[in-house]
């Protein structure tokens, strides 16, 4: 088969590397910057570039850009696009990218599946890819209709062959509901603690709490702004609720309330591990 991938930062290089490294399949590619395009090409992160007039060859097509450049080129590209190709946008919110996806592919007449690669660094541009990013993670897929088994199925084996361990399938509203919980408020969080002044001075007093805390605070902010702006009815409802909660804490220590403070803390920690035992399970 034959695999253009658009836009070489982190993802789309690091999926360019797993297919070369597992899969015996031609990747092309395409970045708006043209020395990171140059620079795949003459390290082997692909065979070769991708112009549009190579659209009609490939069988799939991964947008891996930021999510309005996604949108912007698939645009552009559509009329290039064969019938048979499958386009799977790996932007981190879907609602807007298969709004905009599902109607084009439905004009052309190939096949348009959003996708979120549950995978990344906090490090980000082609030189920090690795074949490796991919293993055993996740891949979420939105697709235009959850019950084309046939399509579901091929594409979870393309998926699986560049190493992902596990393919959900949902909506797009519900993906972005969802993943502003599990990514995008953490980032928030993660970007705001350090902006105590304590953190400047936390060396020799902080282990595994700060730096899991920490981990995501340094952030691509051109990438995650677009992200949590497109996405900001659900992040601003996950920031609420927090917000909420961290000010029942903060009363309850405010006033040295010893038993509202540790019914707090152990609905905490047993909502932890009810969550950690009922993924246990499935």
């Amino acid at each position: 088969m034959t695999v253009g991938i658009v836009g070489l930062g982190l993802i789309g290089a690091s999926l360019a590397k797993a297919l070369k490294a597992y899969t015996t399949h031609t990747v092309r590619g395409f970045d708006v910057d043209a020395a990171t395009t140059q620079y795949a090409k003459l390290s082997g992160i692909i065979d070769n570039d991708l112009p549009f007039d190579a659209l009609k060859d490939c069988d799939y097509v991964l947008l891996a850009a930021y999510p309005q450049a996604n949108n912007d080129y698939l645009t552009k590209a559509a009329p290039h696009i064969a019938s048979q190709t499958v386009v799977l946008d790996c932007g981190g919110i879907k609602r807007e990218a298969c709004g905009i996806g599902f109607a084009i592919a439905k004009q052309y007449g190939f096949t348009f599946i959003g996708g979120h690669p549950m995978a990344g660094l906090h490090r980000s541009g082609i030189k920090y890819a690795t074949e490796e990013l991919y293993q055993n993670a996740s891949m979420i897929l939105t697709p235009p209709n959850t019950e084309d088994i046939g399509l579901l199925e091929r594409v979870s084996a393309f998926i699986k062959s560049m190493g992902f361990g596990s393919v959900t399938v949902t909506t797009p509203a519900e993906h972005d509901r969802i993943i502003a919980f599990t990514s995008q408020l953490a980032h928030v969080v993660s970007n705001a603690y350090v902006k105590s002044p304590t953190a400047e001075v936390h060396r020799g007093f902080s282990a595994g709490s700060y730096q899991d805390l920490t981990r995501v605070a340094r952030l691509n902010e051109s990438m995650w702004s677009e992200l949590f702006l497109a996405n900001r009815d659900n992040l601003v409802y996950e920031i609420d609720t927090i917000m909420e909660t961290l000010a029942e804490y903060r009363k309850a220590i405010a006033e040295n309330n010893r038993e509202e403070l540790q019914a707090l803390l152990r609905d905490g920690s047993q909502r932890k591990e009810r969550i950690d035992c009922e993924h246990a399970t499935h």
